[in-house]
């Protein structure tokens, strides 16, 4: 399969570039348009923002798709509805029957 293993050092995440790249999603996409009101509030923001990302957001990698698979929905529903996701911050769209 071409896999191979990348040994980093331990304790130093900047070496990882996966850890990286998410955390910078994460401060960019999410954190940098909140003001964290606190603890509990921080837990529901990334708990809605890791929802958002992993069924909604569409990845590059994946062919944009997002990594828990979406249905492809048909043309023939003419209308698109904006759901909002992570508290308005961002937006899923779908199409719905008229």
């Amino acid at each position: 399969m071409g896999i191979q293993e990348v040994v980093t050092a331990a304790k130093s995440p900047w070496q990882n570039p996966f850890a990286e790249r998410l955390i910078g999603s994460i401060r960019r996409e999410c954190l940098n348009h909140v003001i964290v009101l606190g603890e509990q509030h921080l837990r529901w923001t990334l708990k809605r923002y890791f929802q958002y990302y992993l069924d909604s957001r569409t990845h590059l990698s994946l062919d944009k798709d997002a990594p828990n698979p979406r249905t492809i929905q048909s043309p023939e529903r003419r209308n698109i509805v904006q759901i909002p996701e992570v508290g308005g911050l961002h937006h899923r769209y779908e199409r719905r029957a008229a």
